[in-house]
């Protein structure tokens, strides 16, 4: 199981699977301070091993609570947790949700 599936089945998921930088990611979360009744949630997310850190306050909809945000020119991962109005926090037992993607490593084939 990959860690984008874990993360599925933990109520996270980000949209495209693989972002890219300066392109908006979509983040939706229905994972546990979503079950249990908050009212609000915001997003802790930072880029590079927690660089470049921002809150984000998510908007609730159907599908639990989703924002979408713009990884920076240089990004290669992003880290995320999540925190409702009275400061519980839903951080994947300690270790975060952390996605990596190096851009540089993808090959584009020319067919002629």
């Amino acid at each position: 199981m990959t860690a984008i599936q874990e993360y599925q089945g933990q109520g996270v998921s980000i949209i495209p699977e693989i972002p890219k930088p300066e392109r908006p990611m979509k983040l939706i979360y229905n994972g546990l301070l979503a079950q249990n009744g908050a009212t609000e949630v915001m997003a802790h997310v930072g880029f590079n091993e927690w660089k470049d850190v921002r809150d984000y306050r998510m908007v609730k909809t159907r599908k639990g609570f989703e924002i979408s945000i713009t990884p920076p020119y240089n990004a290669k991962s992003v880290s995320i947790c999540f925190k409702d109005v009275i400061n519980n926090w839903d951080n994947n037992s300690g270790v975060d949700y952390n996605y990596d993607w190096d851009l540089s490593s993808i090959v584009h084939t020319v067919v002629d």
